[in-house]
């Protein structure tokens, strides 16, 4: 009797995740390198409900055949959440004329080292330098493989293909420092989201492939730039909007059953 009560609970859960993705990508549509994230959904399993009809009835006792008149019915069980992947597509790059500032025109991240010793993958290339010369994330992470600066370093050069050259104390020689590697993977929908920025592999990603800027299928390195966050504001405040009446409408429709449930139980009594 409270089926319908338990679909609008799904559906009305459904919406409720999925608007609080669209907040999530509109509270982060200025982070560095963030990637927006989606809601798939499927449908629940279905109940076969086989009735007849009191005519059915009548014929079975008389053993007349009836033909088409017993019908199927398939009764939804409402909707369910089954991912919420992230859309990895390029965001757009802008120049901030920082040195330490890098972005990946293209496929790839960045890998750095976690405290527990495993890596970590990012989009986001606004890197400094701490106090022992490594070059690290807001965060303190360290580049994998490790990039030191020596001391009396002046100004920083990074090739496209991730080539790192300083000049020391002013000078006009430059000396290579490291180069900078870039991961990619199979299925990057695949990765976990760890926040700040960081992502972990998965079974369903699968192994970081290790490679450098500009080889087949990696990107490049464009230095005093940072990719920016690749999410839509207006595509994002549409879907909020559409969510918002989907969810009025389900709201309606529980109110509605709530009336004939009443209707009935007064008729009942009467």
């Amino acid at each position: 009797m409270f089926q319908p009560l338990y679909v609008a609970a799904t559906g009305l859960n459904t919406f409720e995740e999925e608007m609080s993705d669209i907040t999530n990508n509109l509270a982060n549509s200025k982070t560095v390198a963030f990637k927006k994230g989606r809601v798939e959904k499927e449908s629940m399993f279905y109940v076969d409900k086989r009735f007849s009809t009191y005519l059915d009835d009548e014929m079975a006792k008389h053993n007349v055949e009836s033909s088409g008149t017993k019908r199927n019915l398939e009764s939804g069980l409402g909707v369910r959440i089954v991912g919420t992947p992230k859309d990895f597509s390029q965001g757009t790059i802008e120049v901030t004329n920082n040195p330490l500032d890098f972005a990946i025109q293209g496929e790839g991240f960045f890998q750095v080292k976690l405290p527990d010793g495993t890596n970590a993958y990012t989009r986001a290339g606004n890197f400094h330098v701490d106090d022992a010369g490594n070059l690290v994330d807001p965060n303190g992470k360290i580049l994998d493989p490790a990039i030191v600066f020596p001391d009396g370093t002046t100004s920083v050069l990074v090739k496209y293909d991730g080539t790192i050259l300083v000049s020391i104390n002013d000078s006009l020689d430059l000396k290579e420092i490291g180069q900078l590697n870039l991961s990619k993977f199979t299925n990057p929908s695949g990765l976990k989201s760890l926040g700040q920025n960081l992502y972990a592999q998965t079974p369903a990603s699968g192994d970081p492939i290790v490679g450098v800027p500009g080889q087949t299928g990696f990107g490049t390195i464009q230095q005093s730039s940072l990719e920016q966050s690749n999410v839509d504001v207006i595509s994002e405040m549409m879907k909020m909007i559409m969510i918002q009446r989907v969810f009025d409408t389900v709201t309606k429709a529980i109110q509605s059953y709530e009336g004939m449930v009443s209707s009935a139980i007064q008729m009942k009594s009467t």
